[in-house]
């Protein structure tokens, strides 16, 4: 998915720890329109001026559940990336994905598709004509220094439902109660769908490593007196082994669990690229704009025949960032 803003901030990364040290805290979503003329809405709760990071994950938008007749769906023509892994994730809807290397495929509730982007690529993504409700979230993964040139590539992967104390999990990335996904990553993540029954507590093992962000998606989540309403995150830095969530007494709620080590590593995102300067992402936004009047074919890849135009990169800042952490 592209960043749809149309004065997107540029922003330089540290994973700054927010509130009292080894305490919770609950990041809050702002709301962005996704493009097209009646722009479906989308919830984002990552990054934001506290907490640019969780583990490597850098960017968290939650949307939906949205009727695509009132919305117009999702329409994101042609976008470029580097610096990236894309992870799509569906609740409910279809979205059709191409993209450069040549990958065409659907999107699916349950089912992770994940683009990694390295030096370069670009994709597209549309909600098909069968979809009436679209909800989902769409998240990036940074990848780390000396793998951030990788070849651009495409994986799917449905996982297996588990049945964990009466909670339905499905694990995506990394490994969650004894289940381990074959996604091939560049850092240490876990990625898990947990759907709770009212009321009810998991706890569950985890890495003191990694730090962790419960997305709730549905319902209302609670951790450790922290209490997180759709859309919002629950964040726990690393340190604990354990953690405990616990799910809305009157209804069920469902919740991404997003963890991973510290990246270690200031990055430089400005709309859809991941660099490490300023100078990095000027150079990939004009290679960009070379390859839309060229349909592609150097650092971005050649464009599928179907796609009928591109999105523009932004105009940049007037304004140079200094790196901080």
């Amino acid at each position: 998915m592209s960043n749809p803003e149309k004065d997107p901030a540029e922003l330089v990364c540290d994973g700054r720890e927010v509130g009292p040290a080894g305490r919770p805290v609950v990041l809050a979503y702002r709301d962005v329109p996704l493009g097209g003329p009646r722009a479906m809405p989308v919830r984002r709760s990552l990054p934001q001026r506290g907490r640019s990071l969780i583990g490597a994950w850098c960017f968290v938008d939650h949307y939906g559940p949205d009727d695509v007749s009132e919305t117009g769906g999702m329409k994101v023509p042609g976008h470029p990336h580097t610096g990236l892994q894309t992870v799509s994730w569906l609740f409910t809807g279809e979205i059709e994905h191409r993209d450069t290397t040549g990958a065409h495929a659907l999107v699916r509730p349950g089912q992770l598709n994940i683009m990694t982007a390295g030096s370069g690529i670009a994709h597209s993504e549309y909600s098909t004509d069968s979809t009436t409700v679209l909800h989902g979230a769409q998240l990036w993964v940074a990848l780390p220094d000396e793998h951030r040139f990788v070849s651009p590539a495409f994986e799917h992967y449905a996982p297996p439902a588990t049945d964990v104390d009466g909670a339905r999990v499905l694990v995506f990335l990394g490994t969650l109660f004894g289940e381990t996904s074959p996604v091939s990553m560049y850092t240490d993540l876990v990625g898990a769908e947990i759907n709770l029954r009212p009321g009810q507590q998991l706890e569950m093992s985890v890495s003191a490593e990694h730090e962790h962000g419960f997305l709730c998606d549905t319902g209302m989540l609670i951790s450790a007196g922290a209490v997180a309403k759709p859309g919002e995150i629950i964040f726990h830095p690393a340190g604990p082994d354990l953690l405990t969530i616990e799910g809305d007494p009157s209804e069920p709620t469902r919740v991404l669990l997003l963890g991973g080590e510290p990246l270690g590593e200031q990055i430089v995102m400005w709309w859809n690229f991941i660099g490490r300067t300023h100078d990095e992402v000027v150079r990939f936004r004009e290679g960009w704009h070379r390859e839309r009047e060229t349909h592609g074919g150097v650092q971005f890849g050649a464009f599928p025949d179907s796609w009928p135009d591109t999105l523009p990169a932004p105009a940049l800042p007037n304004v140079r960032l200094r790196t901080r952490g």
